[in-house]
């Protein structure tokens, strides 16, 4: 990729930043690796940056916003939860209008244990907000929360990745429906005289419309409102009811797991590390007339409010459909290497995609091809029903194949209803990603149940779904060693391991349920796989078979480490396996202050079980810090008291 940075000089202003171009993709980046943290006495810093967008003679096919956070090279990761916005404030120079649009909501992430190296990255269509990402435009990233300033915060990128192209739909003018703070819960302020219907006249030019809502909960009531409760949100347009659904989302099969808070424990519609996508609303309209929006939500009324509902809602019309017969892919989901998606990867089971139907008519078939660079190319002709901008998730056919190492992946999407494709832009799709590990024909599987062994049950399965080895719900038995012997044929495997509660083998708010762990072992006992405890709603492992041994993955080089409980008022337990007997060093570091206040070394563990008694320390968060031959290779707070 050629990186092209220039300087805009505007009247009393800089634009440092712009674009790096390959082919008919342009990336703009507003904030470059931008330190943010809080301001405890406001409660919300802002950082505003200008940036260069193309300019409107430029025809934009799609518009991606990217976010990435990291942990600050002289800082460690910050902790809570805040949500956190990113506002279009200004557009056409400083003396242009204030705009104060909201165009991504990011829920930080608990970064309490994330090392140094740590960084995600997070993905979200914003097409729709084109009109206004043309010339300079004034990025504003808002940080909120009041945690301490001077040790912890967060390393942010926001970039937005523009691809040239003949509109999907040609955007005519965008009216900002609903945004802010509405209590919810307070009779004294009733949301349903705060959320109003708004009323208006479409253009002469118009034939479509799009509602987007962005929409969390917050606020922790005696009933736990907003953060905790689950409510519904009824969408009318026109006098009828086009949408209700709960405002509500489940966080056990988070992307980013583990973290260190409450990062498993479901929301009002968002997640711990999570850049919410927007709900979207396809409305027939009329050309100069009058149409009308509202958004109710589910009655509630308690004697102590303190929820909101942060609603942020927008309206954009558009021109009728440029194409009739359009289809794009728009991800692939297995094989990659793309963090979000690390649930499902590294894989070799069945190639998943994601398509999108981008013409007026109804989307009922179309053809799909898919290979690995270096192996023969698959076709399948998918059939369905997709209506104007609905996706579909698609599960191709034939396993993943690839070389050792790092393979790319190659997908188009064509003849949408068997008709050439009016854009062709959007057909093709590459991810790079790595290929499945390959073991021998017999591996084990080591499974501690924790307190709670009625949560959880496995199986291992083919390629075809096969079931061929499982523990069912109801079959094992509390704090229990399970060893089961596989013996497989060569070909491609899933394990996959589930908890009916979302909590994990592991989770430290869920004191009463103990620690359990799960490993995946050769037949010589050396560790191939240590899964984290914390893990949430489940674990899935796919790998390959082979009678060739020498494309055997490696015993892991770290060791299996487990500390629990996290939170204790004396003692906490330390676990540890490893493959071969190392020098290993235990440190108890403060927080804040990294102080070492106890140090252990065993000069050659290979698999042992410790009790540290902490009773003696004051009530205060400590890392409890593991490393083998001087590296660090465990990192996981512990909190004393409290």
């Amino acid at each position: 990729m050629k990186t092209i940075l220039l300087s805009f000089a505007f009247v009393f202003c800089s634009f440092p930043l712009l674009w790096s171009k390959t082919g008919d993709t342009i990336r703009v980046v507003s904030h470059d690796q931008t330190v943010v943290v809080t301001d405890p006495a406001k409660g919300v810093k802002a950082y505003r940056q200008w940036a260069v967008f193309p300019s409107t003679k430029m025809p934009v096919r799609k518009i991606n916003l990217l976010v990435t956070f990291g942990c600050p090279d002289s800082l460690r990761c910050a902790d809570w939860d805040y949500l956190d916005h990113i506002y279009i404030r200004r557009k056409g120079g400083v003396n242009g209008p204030s705009l104060n649009y909201p165009i991504g909501r990011m829920l930080t992430p608990y970064g309490g244990a994330f090392g140094r190296d740590w960084s995600f990255d997070w993905k979200s269509d914003i097409t729709d907000f084109s009109l206004l990402l043309r010339d300079s435009v004034e990025i504003e990233y808002e940080h909120t929360g009041y945690e301490p300033n001077n040790d912890r915060g967060w390393k942010i990128t926001v970039a937005f990745e523009i691809i040239e192209g003949k509109p999907v739909l040609e955007p005519v003018a965008i009216l900002k429906l609903y945004d802010g703070s509405f209590a919810y819960g307070d009779s004294t302020q009733d949301i349903e005289e705060q959320l109003k219907p708004v009323s208006f006249i479409t253009d002469k030019s118009v034939q479509q419309a799009r509602i987007l809502i962005f929409q969390t909960g917050h606020g922790m009531d005696s009933n736990g409102c907003g953060e905790f409760c689950s409510r519904y949100r009824e969408l009318w347009f026109d006098g009828k009811m086009i949408d209700k659904r709960n405002i509500w989302k489940k966080c056990g099969d988070n992307p980013l797991y583990p973290q260190a808070g409450t990062w498993i424990i479901d929301r009002a519609n968002w997640c711990p590390g999570y850049l919410q996508q927007p709900d979207v609303f396809d409305v027939p309209v009329t050309n100069g007339t009058e149409h009308t929006v509202n958004i109710n939500m589910e009655r509630y009324v308690t004697g102590n409010p303190s929820a909101v509902e942060r609603i942020s809602a927008y309206l954009i019309q558009y021109k009728k459909p440029a194409a009739q017969h359009d289809v794009a892919i728009e991800e692939i989901v297995v094989p990659t290497n793309a963090k979000t998606h690390l649930r499902k990867n590294p894989s070799c089971i069945h190639p998943s995609i994601v398509i999108r139907n981008l013409g007026g008519k109804p989307l009922k078939q179309c053809v799909i091809e898919y290979s690995t660079i270096g192996f023969g190319k698959q076709s399948y002709v998918w059939k369905g029903n997709l209506l104007f901008n609905r996706q579909a998730v698609i599960a191709l056919p034939g396993e993943v194949q690839g070389k050792t190492g790092e393979n790319t992946f190659n997908v188009s999407v064509t003849a949408p209803n068997g008709k050439k494709d009016d854009n062709s832009s959007d057909n093709t799709m590459h991810t790079v990603f790595t290929k499945a590990p390959v073991h021998g024909s017999e591996l084990v599987f080591h499974l501690r149940t924790n307190k709670q062994p009625q949560q959880n049950e496995y199986v291992v399965r083919n390629s075809d779904g096969k079931i061929l080895y499982e523990r069912a719900l109801g079959t094992l038995n509390a704090e229990t060693d399970y060893r089961d012997t596989f013996h497989l044929a060569p070909g491609c495997y899933e394990l996959v391991l589930k908890d009916t509660a979302h909590n994990g083998l592991e989770f430290w708010f869920n004191t009463r349920g103990g620690r359990g762990f799960a490993r995946l072992l050769d037949s010589k006992g050396q560790l191939l796989k240590h899964f984290d405890s914390d893990f949430g709603s489940g674990i899935y492992y796919s790998f390959e078979v082979s009678a060739d041994s020498t494309r055997f993955a490696l015993p892991d080089e770290l060791p299996a480490v487990g500390v629990f409980p996290t939170r204790t008022n004396g003692k906490t337990t330390m676990d540890y396996f490893g493959n071969s007997a190392q020098k290993v060093t235990v440190q108890l570091v403060t927080d804040p202050g990294n102080e070492v206040i106890e140090e252990h070394v065993y000069e050659a563990l290979k698999e042992a079980v410790f009790t540290y008694d902490l009773s003696y320390r004051p009530a205060q968060r400590y890392y409890l810090k593991v490393y083998v031959g001087g590296k660090l290779v465990f990192n996981k707070r512990v909190r004393v008291g409290g």
